[in-house]
């Protein structure tokens, strides 16, 4: 039925019973009017009469929300496992809400079938189970109490494991690793023909092919040894001599055994792991061991997706196992894997699903990830937020998507300070780089200096002693991301036909071409943009460059070519072998460490290098996908990362303080969130908060569920405040104050005097620190000369010129927001 239809016919059954009630409390005197003047006890019944007509009458509504539907209804039913709209595998773990004593009277229907669930006492007053058979799309459960009429429904839609069910059109070619991964087996056929990965018989002849990569579930027990390793347990049952012991939080002393459960979902590969007795039996499982408290583990990299991926060693910590949480993680939800983050939330929703249906519901779910797995928790935090109910990010951005805006700089910059400007003796001092690149410049150790240095010599090239992290944390990913020529999928041997894996656009646009969409020759359109962008403004301003430097920079820089337009990278792209250095130093243009052959550069001296315009259409679907953190934080978050400015560490530390501006801007405060920052140093023993922030985590949670009403910030427990730590892990100083200066206009807090914050080529350029300014709205050169933006500098008449020549549009006014974005507020 129609659901305008369906709910006038209910709003008329509830106005009549509403009458009646009117009716009988005039005749008793008592004649009040509205819902606002009645009773709970009265608003029960009248909801209860509504429901009774509109049955009576045949219109019964099938609820399709994830919560409790009934409003004072006796019989309540949801769904736990996941919303009811998202239900995969054909079971579902379900709750059914009735008054006390009644629990053994409940009876479930599936599209008019009784089930034979088998549903276990919750308290008083509710039972659970875990239901199956369901039919693909739509279902109906209905939930009733023996011999008597009260009931409810839900709708349940229903997808296959293998997904997809929100995602869009899967990814092919699609490699299996299921037997490089740990997992022991070959993927489950599911044709005879290609395409798909190869699947052998024991002689090695091909029997079949796989392109969803499923696998059996497999559950294994694995102990911890006295000597920190992981082994079998014995098949015969025996207890190994070396099986270590671990010390729970209530005090109990029990042998470290874990239970381990692989398999498939979504063609990832998933891991489940928890402390459990030894001679369970898999499929009656022990949770007595468990804390109830699931922690799931997400996992960082690069990548551009065509691959299965492996189940990473974090999903067996044994510093969480010890605790009593239990683990979950699936190579999905590894960005060394792929970076499309709806398909990892979808994966995240579908593996968290397996493990309330094989379990039980969670006390809460606290995420924890470096790098890619923090960007995870912040953008699944932000688009799913039933998923995770705390976060604790390491080595956090607040996106990937938003980083490629600055990174695609790094190179362009290098370029011109070695090429370009190779004569200016500025760019030979390594710090003195920065003032373009915005990232943190070191020398005087192996790990920053530049290791093709003597060959850049050797070629004419300007060098220094140093380098940028531009070089050893961000080279060879641009043209992983925008060069669809140089990507390639791990594995790929046993792929058929290899001309699937030949013909795809290896690019960051092309995995996420289901978001980004593709142009009229099916390329997947880019986002990356630099038109109005005036490189090396604040080091104008600032007197480190002169305006003719300045004009020079900004005339050379030029873009990046469209995907479509590329060719293959050249030297040290493909080894450093003696024969690939002896054709870097023959071979006119082959060696090219910055990708030069991909750039946009002039061909007529009279005109600037043109700049690259990133596709509109990518650039709104990147925001409306939620691909871009906006900044929608409301639950409990330790952003925590270790100090490696000093090695140019790729995980630069202002990232963090750009997820809390875009938090303060969406949010209004940022009280949910806390920094800790850990010091390091070059050849040091690197101490690691993230037990400790687990430890506050668990405490904050704590007060939450004590304390609902005080919300976030009135239950912090007193370590949960910024901070800051020595190389050792010893608090130097923490308090609300201990970042002031970055984000503000205070002097400089505790932990701000002492860890140097660097920035980005686009905040050089006059972006704000939040980074997500994708096309930047423009303003005649004209109007930024009267506002004084090149000041101490005043440019001359030819000098205003040669800027409109390299801005015909305008240059960028960071006053006003990106002109990408929707506009529309986040709701």
């Amino acid at each position: 039925m129609d659901s305008g239809v369906f709910l006038d016919r209910a709003h008329r059954a509830q106005k009549t019973v509403r009458e009646i009630y009117k009716t009988s409390a005039a005749a008793r005197g008592k004649h009040q009017t509205g819902d606002h003047f009645m009773t709970t006890d009265h608003r029960r019944l009248v909801w209860a009469l509504g429901a009774l007509l509109v049955s009576a009458l045949g219109q019964a509504h099938d609820r399709d929300e994830h919560d409790w539907g009934g409003r004072g209804k006796s019989v309540e039913l949801r769904v736990l496992s996941s919303p009811a709209r998202y239900v995969s595998g054909g079971d579902a773990r379900i709750e059914v809400r009735v008054p006390p004593g009644l629990q053994n009277k409940v009876e479930l229907y599936l599209n008019g079938r009784r089930l034979p669930a088998d549903l276990k006492p919750v308290g008083r007053d509710s039972v659970q189970g875990v239901i199956t058979g369901l039919a693909p799309g739509e279902n109906r459960l209905e939930a009733l109490i023996q011999g008597r009429w009260e009931r409810d429904a839900l709708k349940l839609t229903n997808y296959p494991i293998t997904g997809p069910m929100f995602s869009g059109p899967q990814q092919y070619p699609f490699v299996c690793t299921t037997t490089q991964s740990g997992v022991g087996q070959q993927p489950i056929i599911e044709s005879a023909l290609p395409p798909g990965t190869r699947v052998f018989d024991g002689t090695g002849n091909v029997i079949g092919y796989s392109r969803d990569c499923s696998v059996q579930t497999v559950v294994t027990y694995l102990y911890r040894t006295i000597g920190n390793a992981w082994a079998a347990m014995p098949a015969d049952g025996s207890r190994p001599a070396d099986l270590a012991q671990v010390t729970l939080p209530d005090g109990r002393v029990v042998d470290f055994i874990v239970r381990r459960e692989v398999g498939s979902i979504n063609r990832f590969l998933y891991s489940f792991a928890m402390l459990a007795p030894a001679g369970e039996k898999p499929g009656k499982p022990d949770l007595s061991r468990w804390n109830g408290r699931l922690l799931y583990w997400f996992q960082g990299g690069v990548a551009i997706g065509h691959s299965q991926g492996t189940v990473h060693s974090g999903s067996l910590n044994p510093d969480i196992l010890r605790l009593g949480y239990a683990i979950a993680h699936s190579s999905g939800n590894n960005t060394g894997t792929n970076y499309n983050l709806q398909l990892a939330g979808e994966t995240m929703m579908m593996t968290k699903e397996r493990f309330i249906e094989r379990y039980a519901v969670p006390g809460y779910t606290v995420g924890l990830g470096g790098s890619g797995g923090a960007i995870q928790q912040y953008i699944l935090g932000q688009n799913l937020p039933g998923l995770l109910d705390a976060l604790l990010p390491v080595q956090s951005y607040p996106d990937m998507v938003t980083q490629t805006i600055h990174v695609g700089d790094c190179e362009l910059l290098e370029y011109y300070m070695d090429a370009t400007d190779r004569a200016n003796p500025k760019w030979r001092v390594t710090r003195n780089r920065s003032w373009l690149v915005g990232m943190n410049a070191e020398e005087g150790f192996d790990k920053v200096n530049d290791p093709l240095a003597q060959l850049k010599v050797a070629l004419g090239y300007s060098t220094a002693l140093g380098t940028t992290e531009c070089v050893p944390a961000w080279r060879g990913l641009s043209p992983l991301a925008m060069n669809p020529w140089y990507g390639q999928a791990p594995n790929q041997q046993n792929f058929e036909p290899q001309s699937d894996i030949a013909a795809i656009r290896w690019t960051h646009w092309d995995d996420l071409r289901n978001i980004y969409g593709v142009d009229e020759t099916g390329a997947a359109r880019p986002t990356w943009d630099n038109i109005g962008v005036q490189y090396g403004l604040r080091s104008l301003q600032e007197s480190k460059i002169t305006f003719e430097e300045f004009l020079d920079l900004n005339w050379n820089i030029g873009g990046w070519k469209q995907p479509s337009e590329m060719v293959q990278e050249g030297f040290p792209f493909f080894g450093t072998s003696a024969t690939e250095i002896n054709k870097a130093l023959t071979v006119p243009g082959y060696f090219d460490p910055w990708s030069r052959r991909n750039m946009n550069v002039s061909t007529d001296p009279a005109k600037p290098a043109p700049r690259t315009s990133g596709d509109m259409r990518a650039i709104r679907a990147a925001y409306t996908s939620g691909m871009v953190f906006h900044g929608q934080l409301d639950r409990p978050t330790i952003d925590h990362r270790q100090y490696m400015e000093r090695e140019l560490d790729m995980h630069n530390v202002h990232q963090s303080f750009a997820v809390r501006q875009r938090v303060l801007e969406r949010m209004g405060n940022s009280d949910m969130m806390v920094i800790w920052f850990t010091d390091t140093m070059p050849g040091v023993p690197k101490a690691s908060q993230s037990l400790d922030a687990i430890a506050v985590m668990e405490e904050w949670l704590r007060n939450i569920q004590k304390n609902p009403n005080k919300g976030i910030r009135r239950n912090r427990p007193a370590r949960a405040v910024d901070s800051c730590f020595d190389v050792t892990g010893k608090l130097i100083y923490a308090g609300d104050d201990a970042w002031d200066g970055i984000l503000d206009d205070k002097p400089a807090g505790a932990c701000t005097q002492r860890f140097p914050i660097y920035s980005t080529s686009r905040i050089v350029a006059g972006a704000p620190i939040e980074g997500g300014i994708y096309k930047c709205a423009l303003k005649p050169v004209d109007k930024a000369v009267k506002q004084g933006v090149y000041a101490p500098w005043a440019p001359t008449s030819e000098q205003v010129q040669k800027l409109k020549l390299i801005f015909p549009d305008g240059v960028c006014d960071y006053s006003r927001p990106d002109q990408g974005r929707p506009w529309k507020k986040w709701d």
